[in-house]
């Protein structure tokens, strides 16, 4: 089973490369159910593993131009700043059972695993069915409108411990109007920072296994680079469908393995 996880964490790095997020999709699941971390352990392990394969990949996109360092930076300052204060503040303070009745305990590991899976259907839904183009009005409510989501989305992010490419790139296609292969490319310098910084906080919690981490986190690298090269084969179209129909799957392997026990 250690095997099947290393072979993982290149997967990891290869989808990263390819789609600009989905590496945290696959990292939580292949923590927990896998190498039988616990989901609170899983979720901070999955912010570095994630965020350091993602400081590689952006680094090399950034020389090919395919960053968009404004736009990208308008996204991850207010989002980083809530992954951070997330992690070291609030999921800490969840309680180990959120709701219990004669039939049924909501756990907070189980709370985390669903809220992991519902986000990701979400997100699969919104990158998989024809949107119409929305018209803004006015700067000023482009600006609001921003910073709110990213705001939401640093909570989410920080609440399931996912680097959120999953929750970024719908965000900078859709809204930021970027084309996929550069909200694929933006995507990345904005999990680096939230997944490194939202980390910072857990390091202040847990006890890390830093040798583990680092052997794990130095394949997943080597993923990207191939995921990166492999890229270049692929239009935009198969991307953005190809990023939605895995962030489906993920999201109902998830959701039956922790509310129906398959």
């Amino acid at each position: 089973m250690e095997v099947f996880g290393y072979f993982g964490a290149l997967v990891i790095g290869l989808i990263l490369g390819l789609t600009g997020g989905g590496g945290s999709i696959l990292t939580v699941p292949l923590l927990v159910y896998a190498l039988g971390f616990n989901p609170v352990t899983a979720t901070a392990y999955s912010l570095f593993i994630v965020g350091t394969t993602s400081a590689f990949g952006a680094t090399q996109n950034f020389f090919k131009g395919f960053v968009d360092l404004k736009k990208g930076f308008l996204f991850a300052i207010p989002s980083f700043i809530t992954v951070y204060l997330t992690r070291r503040y609030i999921v800490p303070a969840l309680p180990d059972t959120i709701l219990e009745t004669s039939f049924f305990s909501l756990t907070k590991e189980i709370f985390l695993m669903v809220l992991f899976a519902v986000i990701m259907l979400f997100a699969a839904l919104s990158m998989l069915r024809k949107r119409k183009e929305v018209v803004i009005n006015t700067d000023s409510d482009s600006k609001i409108k921003f910073l709110l989501q990213t705001i939401i989305v640093g909570l989410l992010i920080g609440l399931v411990g996912a680097g959120g490419g999953f929750l970024i790139i719908p965000s900078l296609v859709f809204f930021a109007k970027l084309p996929m292969r550069k909200a694929v490319a933006t995507s990345l310098m904005i999990i680096a920072l939230n997944s490194l910084i939202g980390f910072m906080g857990d390091v202040q919690n847990l006890t890390i296994d830093w040798q583990f981490l680092l052997i794990f986190t130095s394949i997943s690298v080597v993923g990207i680079f191939i995921g990166i090269y492999l890229n270049k084969f692929l239009n935009d179209t198969q991307l953005k469908k190809g990023f939605g129909y895995f962030v489906l799957l993920m999201a109902l392997f998830i959701l039956s393995k922790e509310l129906l026990g398959m």
